[in-house]
């Protein structure tokens, strides 16, 4: 993956994480005040029927201005113009708290103006299965404007709230635990694209250095299968053939590791001449012919009827061609039967390769040209190869803006297609 991308990738993910907190803190504070403003209107209604029942009792009136005053956010202070009994008001507060479904534990107090306290006071205890009674915490405040009054106060209102918020809870933990999975995950990616970063200049490097000595072991071998005592003793001159033959295996395969790493290269740049198809593909015919004499297979050649010319690179489109010859070669049956042809299709060529070999398995058709796929074979290696070879096919087929097309069937072989611009 590019830096640029990744860089994309953690700014688009960081802006939207951004907007999200921002969004999410948003609701849970309007939910936070919606709550916190839905408790204070059940506290107001609840109170208020409790000064009507209070008032009722003692056949009384209520205060016409200041019948409920909210001193703290928890604590709450009636007015009342009578006297009543604790244990009355103690019942009625339960009464409309539990039809105002507030069950939140609450103090409540009656003011004596004798001692100007707060006294009468408990704390019930009504978000427990059991209710109870038992002191109040901390002694309720007075208020010098009223005389007949009582205090309650809700020590616990918060929790009330919290529980109202379930659900954006939840969503903001959820939240938390993405942008927790977010930061790990581009930690990962950031890691892994170091190793492969490392992977591939290892690669590379060692390709590189791997070239001077076999130019050398060529080099070599060729003065051996030259020199008249090796020629003259045939199990000398058979060994210096084997080492000529796996050099140039050996050659090849750092040749493929070397493509794959030119068309990775951010500045790859093609070399376009132009062509004559014909004659390219006769040269490639040669090669091909000669290792499919060696199977006693068949090699069927057809060309154009005229000379066309296309617009490409010429080393690219030769180790493409060949990639492909390799591949059908490689995946024959004991006899390989290899097809190379090009046709003329309206303003265009079709080069076709086909071959009549163990074929492709549907499940695995897509992802042939994929970065070192190769289709599973259990503990059976007998085609070696590194899966470069039809990634590479793809990307200069890509690079050049040709059409490249696959068909293949389990147990009867594989055509590839490559449609090419004839060039003006």
């Amino acid at each position: 993956m590019k830096n640029s991308t990744i860089l994309r990738v953690i700014l688009l993910g960081a802006f939207a994480i951004l907007s999200i907190i921002v969004v999410q803190t948003y609701w849970i504070t309007k939910s936070w005040k919606l709550n916190e403003k839905e408790f204070h209107q059940k506290v107001i209604l609840s109170l208020s029927n409790v000064a009507e029942e209070l008032a009722n009792l003692s056949n009384g009136d209520l205060p016409a201005e200041d019948l409920i005053k909210r001193v703290d956010p928890n604590y709450y202070i009636v007015n009342v113009n009578n006297s009543f009994s604790p244990e009355i008001l103690e019942f009625l507060l339960k009464k409309e708290f539990n039809e105002a479904a507030l069950n939140e534990d609450f103090e409540y107090g009656i003011y004596d103006c004798e001692t100007d306290k707060m006294i009468s006071g408990k704390y019930v205890a009504l978000s427990s299965q059991i209710e109870t009674t038992k002191p109040i915490t901390e002694e309720l405040k007075t208020d010098d404007n009223f005389v007949y009054y009582f205090g309650v106060r809700f020590p616990h209102n918060e929790r009330y709230i919290l529980d109202s918020m379930a659900l954006p809870i939840i969503f903001s933990a959820l939240l938390f635990l993405s942008i927790i999975f977010f930061i790990y995950s581009i930690s990962v990616i950031l890691r892994q694209k170091r190793l492969s970063e490392m992977q591939k200049d290892f690669i590379n490097n060692m390709t590189h250095e791997f070239k001077t000595p076999i130019s050398t072991i060529n080099i070599s071998s060729d003065v051996l299968l030259r020199t008249p005592s090796i020629q003259e003793d045939k199990r000398l001159q058979q060994y210096a053939s084997i080492i000529k033959e796996q050099n140039n295996r050996l050659n090849k395969q750092v040749e493929k590791v070397l493509q794959f790493a030119r068309i990775e290269k951010k500045d790859f740049k093609l070399k376009l001449e132009k062509i004559d198809l014909n004659e390219l593909l006769q040269n490639i015919a040669y090669s091909v012919q000669l290792r499919v004499d060696e199977s006693n297979g068949h090699f069927d050649l057809k060309l154009c009827k005229e000379h066309v010319f296309v617009e490409a690179d010429r080393l690219h489109l030769t180790n493409i061609l060949h990639n492909l010859l390799d591949n059908a070669i490689k995946y024959s049956k004991d006899t390989p039967e290899i097809g190379l042809a090009a046709k003329k299709v309206g303003n265009t060529i079709e080069i076709e390769i086909s071959d009549k070999g163990i074929g492709i398995p549907v499940e695995y058709q897509r992802k042939v040209f994929k970065k070192f796929f190769r289709i599973p074979t259990g503990n059976v290696h007998n085609v070696k190869g590194f899966g470069l070879g039809l990634f590479y096919v793809r990307n200069i087929c890509r690079k050049h803006g040709w059409k490249l097309k696959m068909e293949s069937q389990e147990g009867q072989g594989t055509k590839f297609m490559i449609r090419i611009p004839i060039a003006r």
